[in-house]
């Protein structure tokens, strides 16, 4: 898996920071990926729908902990690029 295209839109709320869309392969691409500021950090939220219950569950997610870490370093990576873009 190659990740072809990363597309970052920066947000300043409370703790969203930024969304991103990533394209795997030049032929499948994924939107909504939240980068998410937390007590620990900056970290990505992948796709997800609420439940009727109240949970959130994801619609689209890696499967094993390589592919993860590759998606959060490649979207954590392009958005601090586009943070520092905007502050030139």
């Amino acid at each position: 898996m190659k990740i072809t295209d990363v597309r970052v839109r920066l947000k300043d709320e409370s703790k969203l920071k930024g969304i991103v869309s990533i394209t795997i392969d030049d032929c499948f691409v994924v939107h909504d990926i939240k980068v998410i500021d937390g007590k620990d950090g900056l970290f990505i939220s992948m796709p997800n729908k609420k439940t009727a219950d109240g949970d959130h569950i994801d619609i689209a997610h890696p499967i094993n902990t390589e592919t993860r870490l590759e998606i959060k370093n490649v979207v954590l990576e392009a958005y601090n690029k586009a943070l520092s873009e905007k502050a030139e």
